[in-house]
This record gives structure tokens, sequence and C-alpha cells, in this order.
């Protein structure tokens, strides 16, 4: 049995030449349905999706870069995939690299299908936990029965000796369920939760978005248990968390204690931002910053990943923080963090605007 890739290591990169990390979205077939969907699953496969050959070639592109990314396949739920672990296989074993799997906890996650998992080699398999309860989980994933099988799926996956992530999307239904969950991921024995601050694209909904204050809060809070957790936080879509960090009180080694302990688990060296170290491929092929945010930049049945990501004037005018508008483009702050760029487009329209949620007030516009 071969033994799960080892992460990159952490150094710096060149985020205009190579994406830290990429999210192929293998299909949009799904059981669930959750009110927050970026995807707006359906039950069936798009007949246009990538075929097998097509991933391949995909994936070909992906391991000829010179500094390879972090590779997640995330759907949709990817167990809908008849060849997912044909295509896994041939990423791990064939061309060395590292992949990690957000699948849904639906009937699909069965013993079977994490032992199969375990044998291809999967680095880490990440489950979505709304809810410290099944009450609040089942109603943001719209199916009853969903927290249930999340947790037989994390008993599988814990038997299995497979390294496991909790992703949990912040919204107003839980945001005072967050305590909660911190704990019972904790009594999961995961290696990283992460964050994910709601974009209102797919099928979420400005409503249900925190205030900016609220995520401010949010954030601090994240600073305080990522030093109590025996596990790694991060967050997605909320570049605001480096500036966080640097503020708290004590936050140079507050961070560095933070980062250390996350150096095995693939945490970015520097920020990551939707097309400034992210790079997304939808089911059917399109390339997008990230898959928050749905502007395409070209599809890789007709160009290769790494030309999309290099050369696409949107992913230039992404990594170009000069051309930051507003707030963000004033903030000290902005080439550590930036603003979500997926927010700034679902609220405004204009990927380059400023990012509504974040609370915080520039050096620059404080003193005029």
């Amino acid at each position: 049995m071969m033994k799960p890739q080892m992460m990159p290591q952490l150094k710096p990169r060149d985020y205009a030449k190579y994406p830290f990390i990429v999210i192929w979205e293998v299909t949009r077939a799904c059981a669930l349905k959750c009110l927050h969907c970026r995807a707006e699953a359906q039950y069936r496969a798009d007949p246009r999706q990538l075929t097998t050959e097509q991933g391949k070639k995909l994936i070909d592109d992906i391991a000829a870069m010179e500094e390879q990314p972090l590779f997640v396949f995330t759907g949709g739920d990817p167990l809908m995939r008849p060849d997912l672990f044909e295509l896994a296989e041939y990423a791990i074993k064939e061309k060395q690299l590292p992949v990690s799997m957000t699948p849904s906890a639906t009937p699909k996650v069965t013993r079977a299908a994490i032992t199969k998992a375990k044998e291809v080699g999967l680095s880490r398999w990440a489950f979505s936990l709304d809810g410290s309860t099944a009450e609040i989980h089942d109603h943001f994933r719209g199916t009853k029965g969903s927290y249930d099988m999340t947790m037989k799926g994390i008993q599988y996956l814990q038997e299995a000796h497979i390294p496991i992530q909790v992703n949990t999307t912040v919204s107003r239904y839980n945001l005072h369920d967050l305590q909660a969950i911190s704990r019972k991921v904790k009594e999961m024995g995961v290696v990283l939760w992460s964050l994910f601050f709601l974009i209102p694209t797919g099928r979420a909904q400005e409503k249900d978005m925190i205030s900016p204050e609220e995520h401010e809060e949010v954030m601090k809070w994240m600073v305080r248990i990522a030093q109590e957790m025996p596990y790694g936080v991060k967050s997605t879509e909320a570049p605001h968390y480096r500036r966080v960090m640097m503020q708290d009180h004590g936050a140079v080694g507050s961070e560095r204690s933070s980062m250390k302990r996350l150096d095995m688990l693939g945490r970015a060296p520097q920020s990551v931002n939707d097309g400034d170290g992210f790079v997304f491929i939808s089911h059917t092929g399109d390339v997008y910053p990230s898959g928050f945010l749905p502007v395409v930049c070209g599809n890789v049945k007709e160009q290769s990943l790494i030309d999309v990501y290099r050369n696409s004037p949107v992913m230039q005018t992404l990594r170009d923080k000069s051309q930051l508008q507003g707030k963000c483009g004033v903030c000290e702050f902005k080439t550590m963090c930036g603003g979500s760029r997926a927010r700034a487009y679902a609220l405004t329209g204009d990927y380059m605007a400023s990012d509504t949620v974040c609370a915080y007030i520039p050096s620059a516009l404080r003193q005029t």
C-alpha cells in the first residue's frame, strides 16, 4: 500500500507563476440541497463535465508545474463520479501530486469508499460541519440525516487513519454555535478547521451573511482558539484573518506559533486570494479565480491551466494590488490581505472594489 503523499514544504512562491492551491470541481452532481451551495448542485451529473481523459490531461498540466500546488477534488459530491478513484490514483501514484478531497456526507460515504481512498494514498479528507447538533447542521445542509452521516464518515476516517479536515461555513444560522462546533472538532481529532466566510453566490444570499463587526469578532476569536486547540485554524474568503492576527496582542508570536503548527498541513506561506495563489476549475473545464468568483478566465479543454492562470487579464488584475479600489486600495494591509475579491464582486459587481464586510478603517483614512 502506498503511503499518503507529503504536503509541499512551506516556502514562498511567486503567485504570478504558480498557484498554491488548485481546486477541481469534478462534478456538480450531489444528493444534498445546501442553503449556501456555491455550485447550485444538482442530482445528476452535467453531460458536459470533463471526461476521464480530459481530467487526466488536467492532472498532467498540474503535475508539470515546476512548483506543484495542493490539489483538491470538490463538487457537488466527488463520490458521484464513477471514475473518482481512478483519477485520484492517477494523480497520486503516477503524478506524485498531494490530493485532498471534499465529498458531501451522503450514503456514498461508506467504509469501502474510505478504504479505497486510503489505498490510493489520499492526503486528506475534508467534511463540512455547519452545526454542533443535527438540528442546526441539517437545516443548513437542507437534508435530514446529514449530520448523522457526517459523524459516521468521521468514524470511518478515524479507523482508516486518514487526516481529517473540517470545513464550517460561518453564517447567521450558526454564529451562536461556533464555540460548540470548535469543541466538537476537537473531539474528532482533526488536523485543520477551516472557517469559510459566506459569499452570496449560488444559493447563498446576502441576508445569510453576518455583519462586518461580527466578522471581526469571529476572527479575533479564531486567533484565540488557534492557540488553545490541538488542531490548526484557517479562514477561507476572509484574508482579513492575517491582519487580525498581526493586530492581536502578542500577534507576532501568535502567528508564528500558529504557522509553525501548520507547516506540515500545507498552510500557505503567504496570503492566498482569489486568482492570487488560488485557481478553480469547474466541472465543465471553465477556469475561475475561485469557486466563489464566477468570472470565466478560460477553459482547460482549449488551453493549459498554467497558461490561463498566468496570462488571463482577470487573473493578472487580481494579482495587482495597486488596482484595488476604495479603502482596500489605501489599506496598509493590502499586500497581506487585499480583501475577498469574490465578496467584492458578489456585492458590488466589481472584483477590485472594497470588501464590504471588513470593519477595519485604514490609517490613511483615519488621518483625513
